[in-house]
């Protein structure tokens, strides 16, 4: 299997994966978004690490998301690489 068959396994037959950690990401950043409420003032480190955590993860879908569309778009339909 060369390099391009195997790329596109990855971000197009595989695109659960990318979608899954963007879904991780976003439930991340959310629970840490509400660990900076005045209620949760004890928490307020790990909500800064669960936030940054989350907006990578979320970075890493989107990364995953947008190579798949450029992949595809300038590869033409997908089913054609055996």
């Amino acid at each position: 299997m060369d390099k391009r068959q195997t790329l596109h396994r990855f971000l197009v037959e595989y695109e659960w994966v990318h979608i899954s950690i963007g879904v991780v990401g976003n439930a991340t950043f959310f629970v840490g978004s509400i660990f900076f409420l005045p209620a949760f003032d004890g928490w307020l480190t790990f909500g800064v690490w669960l936030f940054i955590t989350g907006s990578l993860l979320m970075l890493f879908g989107a990364v995953g998301d947008g190579l798949k569309k450029y992949w595809t778009g300038r590869y033409g339909d997908p089913r054609a690489i055996p």
